[in-house]
Parts: C-alpha cells; structure tokens; sequence
C-alpha cells in the first residue's frame, strides 16, 4: 500500500471487517465491567502461555523469516519480522510489567463544583475498538493485545502478509487464554486472512472501529492518514538526529552515536542523521567517521563532511556525497547522514525542517545551548546526552507501546495505557436545573 493508491474495497472484505468490529465493540462493553484484578489474572495467563507455547510462535516465524528472506526482505526489517523463543519471553515479560502498572479505567482527571452546588467530575475511560495496521512487526500483536485488554479496550489488527503465521499462532494462544478467563475472544481480532483488503476496509470502518493506528515505514503511515474514514493517530517513521555541539564532549558523543545507528537498525529511534557544528567538526569527524566505519555503516557526507573526512584517508570507510534526497530519508539500514553547519540556529532550522517528528538528541556540554535545543526542537522527544534508542515505551515504563506518535493529538510520543483512554465528564446533582 502506497499514499498514492486509491482505496478500493470489496462490499464483502468491508461487511466481514465491520461485523468483527462490532463483535469486538460488543465484547469490549463487557470487558469494561471487569475490574482490575481481572484484567491483571487475564494478562498474567497469556504471558504464561507465551512462555508455554514459545516453540510454536518461533517456529511459525521461522516460516515467515525463511519466506522474507527468499523474497529479498532486507536486513532491517528481518531484524523487526524476527520472533524468536528470547523475543518471545521478552514480550511475555512486557505483558507481566503491564499487569502491575497502574489501571487507568476510572481514574479520576479533574473535578469541581459549580456555584449551584452541580459536581463536576472527568474521568478516564477506554477508547473502544482500537484498529492497529503494522508490517512485519509480530511484537506489536503482543504488546497491542496486552495494552488493549489493561485498558479495557477492544483490538482488531492486520499484522501484514510477512508475518501472517508468526501473527495467527501468538492470537491463537491469546485468544484461547481470553475465552478460558471467561472472556469474549473477539476481544482481539485479525482481519489478516482478508489481505489488503482487509486493511483497506479497517479505513472505511467508521462507525465500527473508533480509532486507527498505523505502524510501519513511511509510505504506509502516509497511506492510512490520507485515506482512513476512520479517526487517525499517527505514528512515527523516524528521520531522527543526533546533533553534535560545539561543546560537546567526543568521548560520550562516539558511543552514544553507535549505539542509536547500531544496535537495531530496523527501527524507528534508530538515528539516520549526524549534524555536527562546524568549530568541532574538524577534530571530531574522523574519530566518528572512523568509529561507524568499523561498524560498517555508510556515510552520505555533504560537501564540507564530505571533505574532513575523506582527507582523513579512514580504512574502510564507504562515503559518499550527500543529495537532497538523504535529508528525508529514513534508510533503517547501516546508512548515516551527515551534515556540518555554522550554528546551534542552523542545526535546529535543519532539525526541524527535514525531521519526522519522532526524537533527536543533542550532545553538549552548555546548558544554554541544551535548554535551546530542547525548546525549540519540534519532537515528540528530545534526548540530552543519550542515545535516541531509549524512545520506547517499554524503556519509558509502560510495559509495552501501542506506537510512538508523532503527532501532537490525541497523544504525543510513546503510547501506553493512559494514552489508550479517553475522557468523559460526570456531573453529580441534586435537582439543579439551568436557568
């Protein structure tokens, strides 16, 4: 699915997805019953069963990495499709941490009385039916189905063609701890054996589904916003920067700047770009032009990055000339832009004008220029002297993540259970009427 394709759908693909929308939306009035004790018995039993049943997901996954591979998958999104027995037990364990955090159904937000004695009061309550359309991410269904059921939402998920067996063995499991706990299984739903289709009817589903979520690589974020009837929340690709100070100290900055290109490259807080201020650039660039080298990743230098670090003479190094394009790019490969500038200003103007929006991370030793960074860099977050990988909502402390927003309604960054409410007011009288 591209942000070009027009949306079609066929009547029976839309009528089979809304009739599993509205068995999920019935299903999610009963869970909203249950009270929090519930909930957490029903989580710690499907992370039990993941465990249990872990040779079952990895072998599906196997499956599907071993189709991927033959269909030229490259490098990074294999990293995400992979599903194997310790991811498998570290997403059992998300969903452990998820039963212990606090339940946000009921919590009370705000309340006060009117001058008429009428007691205002708003309150936290679940979103619904929630739809999530991912590719080639089989944690999200753990981790969707997790939050969902915490907070007592409803789930509906198209998971993607690579990851349709890894995906339908891990909702086997969960939907059969659902129904044991007493539970309606269509509580968490796939519309994956309708394909395209399916997706494509999860966007029409207004009035069935209450919100939408998309996962995935730019073109299909891109798709879901200009197409979906169905309200949106738009996650992040992830152009993200690390921009490098003049005051800056090398020491963290190498280190960190590895660890964020590195150590997952097929992920959204996995940094893309390298903006470097020019007093520092000299001294600095070949010891991390030289560092990034070793780890295999290609540069795509501008002229003036270009220049320090191919007079550097680096072993190995695979540099070549920046276009216009790289700044948009996010390349989720061993692939880094760099880019020198004169200025704090120009780093942010560059920052902002060329960002996803998802996080950047600035490197520097003064506080003025940390403090001006932070304001006015357009992010959902913004590190300071920290590798941008900590973007997560697992890291963050919400057990699990529905996805990174990057947009600023109705939630912004990380996606955990409280971002999975809605509020409604309630207002206690004894007989008021307006006049």
């Amino acid at each position: 699915m591209t942000n070009s394709e027009e949306v079609q759908v066929s009547q029976a693909a839309f009528d089979a997805v809304c009739a599993r929308a509205d068995a999920a939306a019935r299903a999610q009035r009963g869970l909203a019953q249950a009270d929090t004790e519930a909930k957490n018995e029903l989580l710690l039993a499907i992370a039990d069963a993941l465990d249990a049943r872990a040779d079952e997901i990895a072998g599906a996954n196997e499956l599907d990495m071993i189709a991927s591979r033959e269909a030229g998958m490259d490098a990074g999104k294999l990293d995400r499709l992979q599903f194997d027995v310790p991811r498998v037990a570290a997403a059992a364990q998300g969903v452990r941490h998820v039963a212990t955090l606090p339940d946000p159904v009921g919590e009370i937000v705000r309340g006060y009385n009117l001058p008429n004695g009428l007691r205002l009061q708003q309150t936290r309550v679940p979103l619904g039916v929630i739809g999530m359309i991912y590719e080639a991410r089989p944690n999200v269904t753990v981790d969707v189905a997790s939050l969902c059921l915490k907070s007592g939402n409803a789930a509906i998920l198209r998971g993607g063609h690579a990851a349709e067996r890894t995906n339908r063995a891990t909702l086997a499991i969960i939907r059969d701890v659902i129904t044991d706990h007493g539970f309606d299984p269509a509580l968490v739903d796939t519309v994956d054996d309708y394909g395209r289709d399916g997706a494509t009817a999860m966007m029409e589903a207004r009035g069935h589904i209450d919100v939408l979520v998309p996962r995935g690589g730019a073109g299909l974020i891109q798709a879901v916003v200009r197409n979906s009837k169905v309200p949106v929340i738009e996650t992040g690709a992830g152009n993200v920067h690390i921009y490098v100070d003049r005051s800056g100290d090398l020491d963290k900055a190498i280190p960190i700047i590895l660890n964020a290109k590195t150590q997952r490259v097929g992920v959204c807080n996995a940094a893309e770009k390298l903006v470097i201020h020019r007093d520092v650039a000299a001294r600095y660039l070949p010891a991390i032009a030289r560092a990034l080298a070793e780890a295999q990743v290609e540069l795509h230098a501008d002229d003036d990055a270009y220049g320090i670090i191919d007079e550097a003479g680096i072993d190995g190094v695979n540099l070549l000339a920046a276009t216009d394009e790289d700044w948009d790019t996010e390349y989720l490969a061993l692939t880094m832009g760099v880019k020198v500038v004169d200025s704090l200003d120009e780093a942010i103007d560059h920052i902002n004008a060329h960002s996803t929006g998802h996080t950047e991370s600035i490197i520097a030793e003064d506080y003025s220029a940390i403090e001006e960074f932070t304001s006015r860099i357009d992010s959902a977050v913004v590190m300071v002297n920290a590798s941008t990988r900590f973007t997560d909502g697992g890291v963050f402390g919400f057990g699990a993540e529905l996805g990174i927003s990057t947009q600023k309604m109705h939630a912004r960054g990380p996606m955990g259970l409280r971002e999975m409410t809605t509020t409604k007011w309630i207002g206690y009288g004894t007989g008021q009427v307006r006049r």
